[in-house]
């Protein structure tokens, strides 16, 4: 058992490819929501390729894909897909976080 192991990371994603459990979410998600786009970032020492899918309204969900998991992604969920590295994350993402921080905020000041 490898060190990671012990944080659940699944053979498929250390093989490069998509959870079959995490491609069923996220064809949900996209189903559910208007406007989707996808927004590959690349892999760092901690995580594998993930990508990121933002609503048109700024909503947002990540989920690990793989290297082999990113390049069928764009195919079966029939979204645009941008790489991060390339064309950044979309100002609407930024404003929904925006948005969540400050009601989170009057919820806990409220009386």
């Amino acid at each position: 058992m490898g060190f990671l192991d012990l944080f659940g990371r699944s053979g498929t994603a250390r093989r490069g490819d998509i959870d079959p459990a995490d491609a069923a979410y996220l064809t949900a998600w996209t189903r559910g929501h208007h406007g989707v786009e996808a927004f590959v970032e690349p892999r760092t020492t901690v995580t594998d390729v993930t990508v990121v899918l933002v609503a048109h309204d700024g909503e947002w969900t990540r989920r690990v894909v793989g290297e082999r998991g990113a390049q069928r992604l764009s195919a079966s969920l029939r979204v645009p897909v941008y790489d991060v590295r390339l064309v950044g994350y979309p100002q609407r993402m930024r404003d929904h976080d925006a948005r969540l921080r400050i009601l989170h905020r009057r919820a806990a000041e409220s009386p």
